[in-house]
């Protein structure tokens, strides 16, 4: 029998030549594509440069395209290169599989492609050959389907925009916990206890322990994708952390969010941890927030400022927050839809459970930051960072702009947020704006959802955390499991 020379076979590697680039050669790819969404580039224009992009790169193997369902959890298809550029106007899916989307007897929905929303990915965290876009989510006959939250988002901007050339600009401070273990929130139930992996607190991670690698290297992907990123840190709590990037369009600042999201979790996952953004998963420590920044610009002038207005801030941008805290109790589920999230509006830990606006009082719903003509801003500080960004942004915009007028008084306390589940979701299910918000039966299927989830956990909060509210979360559990009941 013939010797084989071993050494001299193909290795894996040395079969694939996959696109893998460079992280400074990713920040400006994905920079001018940022670019040409804030400067509204022709979609076909857009479109036309993508898909002849992606049939020149020979090295590019798939395509991500992701969407977001009714509660925010963000889903992702990999398609065949090839198939995808000659299919891209026909892409259909089981919609009755995603939560909150399609009945059984009405499934098939389609998926369009907002190639202006394309990402070059960094190569270590997604793996070699893939470039991600987001998706749109179709009726049959190809109108846009009431329950895809990112198009509500994206037609009311633009509608804003087509009608007074007002651009609404959106900055996310999302926080999160790191625990020790992949997976930690899957076995809460087993362990009842996560661990954290550092007690340093703010600011106070040494450069090369576990919460700063961590940090270091989700921070540096953002950047990669395009974030700009401005500051990243350990914040408050043991084990907690926060990266902070610049504000953006409304829906790029919302896609940025659950990219963020993804990327936490995969580093973490690398590394052999869990990127956790339960509201409150430990108790005794300050939970988990997504504070949302927000202000309106007309050809390029911010709209919220005022050097003589109170705190800076100019007479629309005080109407604004009427708006949002006169509808405060209606739209809190919107903002704070698990029931971990309620244990996190406890005013022993800074939390922001007063329905009421202030400059300096940090247990306000709404502060108004130090700023100036660039940078005068109002800031909901009542989100949780698993609220669905699409729609939190959009309630609180479209509240915010069109809602019942209402006073912002600073300093003034009327009333408080809810304190559990159970009463957000009757006061949304019973009120008009978010009917008109949402439309009644998108508005009834998100409350029911919840409702769901507000069965399987003990009706009082109590002061520890239960199994249930972890192992039902909508971020962290599986259809698998939901299917059990």
């Amino acid at each position: 029998m013939p010797s084989v020379d071993h050494a001299s076979r193909p290795t894996a590697s040395s079969l694939r030549s996959f696109l893998e680039i460079p992280y400074d050669e990713l920040e400006e790819l994905n920079l001018e594509a940022k670019r040409q969404r804030i400067e509204r580039v022709d979609a076909d224009t857009v479109r036309e440069a993508r898909t002849r992009y992606l049939t020149d790169e020979k090295r590019i193997k798939a395509v991500t395209v992701c969407f977001t369902d009714l509660e925010g959890r963000m889903h992702m298809l990999d398609y065949d290169k090839k198939f995808l550029l000659g299919s891209a106007d026909n892409l259909t899916f089981d919609g009755s599989s995603i939560r909150g989307f399609s009945a059984q007897q009405e499934s098939d929905l389609r998926l369009g492609i907002d190639w202006s929303a394309f990402y070059w990915l960094p190569s270590d965290v997604f793996g070699p050959g893939k470039v991600l876009v987001f998706g749109e989510v179709l009726e049959r006959d190809g109108s846009p389907y009431s329950a895809d939250l990112r198009g509500r988002l994206k037609a009311f901007t633009g509608e804003l925009f087509a009608k007074d050339k007002l651009v609404c600009h959106v900055a996310h401070e999302i926080e999160g916990f790191l625990f020790r273990g992949r997976d930690a929130e899957r076995h809460y139930h087993e362990a009842r206890h996560f661990e954290f992996i550092s007690t340093g607190g703010y600011y106070h991670a040494l450069p090369g322990d576990s919460l700063r690698q961590f940090i270091d290297r989700s921070a540096e992907a953002q950047r990669a994708m395009g974030f700009e990123n401005e500051k990243d840190h350990p914040e408050v709590a043991p084990s907690q952390f926060e990266m902070n990037f610049k504000y953006a369009d409304a829906v790029i600042a919302a896609d940025q969010v659950q990219l963020y999201k993804l990327l936490a979790r995969q580093v973490a996952s690398q590394l052999d941890m869990t990127a956790s953004f339960l509201p409150k998963p430990m108790t005794g420590v300050n939970g988990n927030g997504m504070h949302t920044n927000l202000s309106v610009s007309k050809k390029g002038v911010n709209l919220f400022h005022d050097k003589k207005g109170k705190d800076g801030l100019s007479k629309s941008g005080w109407d604004f927050i009427g708006r949002v805290l006169a509808a405060a109790p209606d739209i809190c589920l919107a903002l704070n839809a698990s029931v971990n999230a309620y244990r996190r509006l406890d005013p022993h830990f800074e939390a922001p459970n007063q329905i009421k606006a202030s400059a300096i009082d940090r247990g306000s719903m709404v502060r108004i930051p130090l700023g100036n003509e660039r940078s005068a801003r109002v800031e909901v500080r009542s989100v949780a960072p698993d609220a669905n960004p699409y729609m939190s942004v959009y309630t609180i915009l479209r509240t915010g702009l069109e809602g019942p007028k209402g006073k912002a008084e600073e300093g003034k306390v009327a009333r408080y947020l809810p304190d559990n589940i159970l009463d957000a979701i009757r006061l949304f299910k019973g009120s008009a704006l978010t009917e008109q918000l949402f439309g009644a039966s998108v508005r009834d299927r998100f409350a029911e959802l919840k409702q769901a989830s507000a069965d399987r956990c003990p009706r009082a909060l109590g002061t520890q955390v239960k199994a249930g509210e972890v192992q039902f979360h909508h971020e962290v559990t599986n259809q698998y499991l939901w299917s059990q009941f």
